[in-house]
């Protein structure tokens, strides 16, 4: 069931936070009112609206997301963010609504804002600082598995430097190496052990592995292990045969939730398309000004069962930027424009795109689509790469708001293993995280330029 996916697993700690913040301002807000004005009000507009603000504010800043690769969140790092967040929210308060539009309220700022906030911002920031030391916690986990499946592993654990709350054991299975599995499933730290679907047990590591289980200890497959806490699937780790066989990949045509999502596609591509008109009247005009060049640039893609569709862009490069032929873009591209540099910025060049959603060329969420005539280099290069096109292509998606802009064939691999996450998990709340991920991303224009040399996407 959607409940039970890896990414919500992963979230439902930080899912509860921002429940929990909610339900601490509506909680203070009552009470405050109760003992300054005499009446409990329960959940009116106005504490709505400060539940949206402080809530979103969160967000944008991070607050309810997994910690960065880089580094550890500390407690003083919680307190400050949290800090944040109530000071803007107090500005909206006081500025917007006291100075500016004047508003005659008997919940003064001294009386009833100041205390509200500050009595959210404390809590907020405790439970911020205990359930991160919990996340942080590291876990002891052995790998069981065929010497290349660990290699994967242990290549992918070192690109991912965030995961350094667990402590792997990497086991390779082999005549010689199974009885020393023995002595070290004895020992006490062992939070759980991965296992390989495919490498060849003894009856002897198979009993021990059912004694492990039966005594609380949580095994589980190893393809399994690494989708939850990679978030992503590597493509080595799995055969068609998997393919064929595993759960999932239930986004497919005739189904209710591929006809909801089509609809939901429709729906929104019509509406953000009206919003965003003037912006890309601005930008067109913009465009033109700069160089007298075209305003739009086409390229053919490749679409859901890899048919040829064609998308538009604003034109964020000079008109002779690919006279010698299709190039990897680069970090800080010379071929872009001053205006195009702006629109990749905050991704205003891909609103055209709207239209191939509203025509049933792409979706507004999916894998990105990929030019043709790179692709046949990555399907040589890269395992069950066509499968991402088991999906309608989109405009945004799970390996975009996870991972840099693409730079490399290396990062289409990784790219790919966001894709064949999302198609095996896909569903309406999925994509409901992937729109407010993108939302986020072009609020802080994060993202938008590729670290190596890379990906080709005028």
């Amino acid at each position: 069931m959607w409940w039970r996916t890896p990414w919500l697993r992963q979230r439902r700690r930080l899912l509860g936070l921002a429940l929990f913040d909610a339900l601490l301002l509506l909680g203070f807000y009552d009470l405050l009112f109760w003992w300054k004005l005499g009446r409990w009000v329960g959940v009116s507009p106005s504490v709505l609206v400060l539940i949206g603000l402080w809530v979103g504010i969160s967000y944008l800043l991070g607050r309810y997301s997994r910690p960065e690769s880089s580094h550890r969140d500390s407690a003083r790092g919680r307190f400050a963010r949290t800090g944040l967040v109530a000071l803007l929210l107090l500005w909206v308060i006081v500025v917007v609504l006291n100075w500016g539009l004047k508003v005659e309220d008997p919940r003064t700022f001294r009386s009833f804002v100041l205390p509200l906030l500050s009595a959210v911002f404390l809590f907020s920031s405790l439970a911020q600082v205990w359930i991160y030391r919990r996340q942080n916690r590291q876990l002891c986990w052995v790998l069981v598995g065929e010497a290349a499946e660990l290699e994967v592993l242990k290549r992918e654990f070192g690109q991912e430097g965030a995961l350094n709350n667990l402590r792997l054991v990497f086991h390779p299975v082999d005549m010689q190496s199974q009885s020393k599995f023995l002595a070290l499933a004895d020992e006490a730290s062992i939070d759980g052990i991965a296992v390989s679907e495919t490498a060849p047990l003894d009856d002897g590591l198979l009993e021990e592995l059912l004694e492990r289980r039966s005594r609380g200890t949580v095994v589980c497959s190893l393809l399994g292990w690494a989708e939850q806490q990679l978030q992503r699937v590597p493509p080595e780790l799995f055969s068609s045969r998997w393919l064929v066989q595993a759960e999932g990949f239930e986004l497919q045509p005739g189904r209710w939730g591929w006809r909801l999502k089509r609809l939901g596609d429709v729906s929104l591509a019509g509406i953000l398309l009206l919003l965003t008109a003037p912006l890309m009247c601005l930008a067109a005009l913009l465009i033109h000004l700069e160089d007298r060049g075209p305003i739009f640039y086409d390229q053919w893609r490749t679409g859901l069962y890899g048919m040829p569709i064609r998308i538009w862009k604003l034109r964020s490069m000079r008109t002779c930027a690919e006279v010698n032929g299709a190039r990897w873009s680069s970090h800080c591209d010379p071929r872009t424009t001053r205006v195009g540099r702006w629109l990749r910025l905050i991704r205003l060049d891909e609103l055209p795109q709207l239209i191939n959603v509203l025509n049933g060329d792409m979706s507004l969420i999916g894998p990105r689509p990929e030019r043709p005539e790179l692709e046949v280099e990555l399907e040589h290069l890269i395992p069950h790469y066509r499968v991402r096109h088991w999906i309608r292509p989109g405009l945004s998606g799970w390996a975009q708001v996870c991972y840099p802009y693409g730079a490399s064939i290396e990062d289409s691999r990784a790219k790919l293993s966001y894709d064949l996450y999302y198609l095996r998990n896909a569903n309406l709340m999925l994509d409901f995280l992937i729109l407010i991920k993108t939302i986020r991303l072009v609020a802080t224009a994060r993202g938008a330029q590729p670290k190596v040399l890379g990906s080709v996407n005028p």
